[in-house]
């Protein structure tokens, strides 16, 4: 896909929805670091479920460290993997107060030593909490990219290399929630709805989708 197709693009996602917001309910920096790790393999629907009464006692690293892993299962258990995000729950909340003042680190690499944050992880709070131009990929974007041409390749890291090549800095900020919301919606993995995507016209389906 060319650059004039990717701006096209760009600039329809935007006036469609200039201020995309993640769909992941939090009041707080260390709501959403919780929040983002639980979405791993989960859906935002699901975690917001479970968190939403998690918050009301800790909302916090060190309330979190008082209720223990037993306490944070207890709210959890509904999101797969609940045992290992509740233990990772945990230890970044030990990080975090002894190393960072209860602060998040704005530093990807710092982000990245946190257990159960990964690439995708720190970037969404990377983008969301500090306003940092960086592109989380996730399953969505991945598909949407590669389907529609407008980034192609074999894994999340090689087309998050390419988007941050391709996309202007202007549109990074919102680009992760654009594509994630249209590829959740409109997108989809087994049944596109190509007849309501207000980019259909731009996209090399037939061509690029693997």
């Amino acid at each position: 896909m060319n650059r004039e197709k990717r701006i096209k693009i760009l600039f329809r996602l935007k006036n469609n929805n200039p201020n995309p917001t993640t769909e992941l309910k939090y009041n707080s920096h260390f709501e959403l670091l919780v929040s983002t790790l639980l979405s791993a393999k989960s859906t935002d629907i699901s975690v917001n479920k479970a968190t939403i009464n998690l918050y009301k006692i800790a909302n916090t690293p060190e309330k979190m460290i008082l209720i223990g892993i037993d306490g944070i299962k207890k709210y959890i258990k509904t999101i797969g993997l609940y045992n290992k995000k509740a233990k990772n729950i945990y230890k970044t909340c030990n990080i975090l107060i002894k190393k960072y003042n209860s602060q998040i680190p704005k530093n990807k690499i710092l982000l990245k030593k946190l257990p159960g944050i990964g690439d995708k992880t720190a970037n969404i709070i990377l983008n969301v909490i500090f306003g940092l131009p960086t592109i989380a990929v996730d399953t969505h974007i991945f598909r949407v990219c590669n389907r529609t041409g407008f980034a192609t390749g074999k894994n999340v890291t090689i087309i998050e290399k390419k988007l941050l090549k391709i996309v202007p800095k202007k549109f990074k900020i919102n680009f992760h929630n654009w594509f994630l919301l249209h590829g959740k919606y409109v997108c989809k993995s087994k049944k596109p709805t190509c007849y309501s995507c207000i980019i259909k016209d731009l996209c090399d389906f037939n061509k690029y989708y693997i």
